[in-house]
């Protein structure tokens, strides 16, 4: 059995403070969630690796350091609701957990929404809520969010999750024309009708899939 709990260590000091994650929250989250449970039994001893690892259902778990770097610029508070899209195995739900109140997570594929679901109850992740469905469409019953975090990429803003986005909320989210390639962008509501948009640098990500996304491939 390797001893995942230095491995832990070793990857937020050499993938994440050593590219530039700097928020004190995060890396502990990061220190304290046990990726090895969120990947395939048969990619275990890959659980550190710096890279994504496929996770079934075409979908795959995000490198490390892009958990890392999208959590942190949602600049979470203790006290803030956040929504997940894309639960995928749900391992950056679960580091988003230790730094947020409560954390809802849309997933599209209900095999991987129930595992995901599992393992929260395994690491007894008690104020996370999974929701099988569209996640281009948001989670509107939970609505505001002080912070919306896509994992998947999508060909431009889903109007539904601007609109859920609570003032002064910020929204991470890849987007760009093509399915395999996209621009991390973060999206602040600075007042009713009013967004400001930062790019945060190139980055790939699986296909945004639903009704303000892109449209499923056969």
């Amino acid at each position: 059995m390797r001893d995942f709990a230095r491995l832990r260590r070793q990857m937020v000091n050499t993938q994440l403070a050593a590219r530039g994650i700097r928020d004190p929250a995060v890396l502990e989250a990061m220190r304290i969630v046990p990726r090895e449970v969120f990947v395939p039994a048969d990619k275990v001893q890959l659980a550190y690796a710096d890279s994504p690892l496929p996770i079934g259902q075409g979908q795959t778990i995000s490198q490390p350091y892009i958990v890392a770097l999208m959590t942190e610029a949602l600049e979470l508070a203790p006290d803030e609701r956040v929504l997940e899209i894309g639960t995928g195995s749900g391992y950056a739900a679960a580091v988003l957990s230790r730094i947020a109140k409560q954390v809802c997570t849309v997933e599209r594929h209900s095999k991987l929404a129930r595992t995901a679901e599992a393992r929260f109850r395994q690491l007894g992740y008690d104020n996370i809520q999974v929701h099988v469905g569209d996640g281009t469409l948001g989670w509107a019953e939970h609505a505001p969010y002080d912070g919306i975090v896509v994992t998947a990429g999508g060909p431009a803003l889903p109007e539904p999750l601007l609109d859920q986005l609570g003032v002064g909320g910020r929204l991470v989210i890849p987007v760009g024309p093509r399915r395999d390639l996209q621009e991390l962008m973060r999206v602040r509501r600075s007042s009713e009708n009013g967004y400001r948009q930062e790019n945060l640098g190139s980055v790939r990500f699986v296909p945004l899939v639903g009704e303000a996304g892109w449209k499923a491939r056969n």
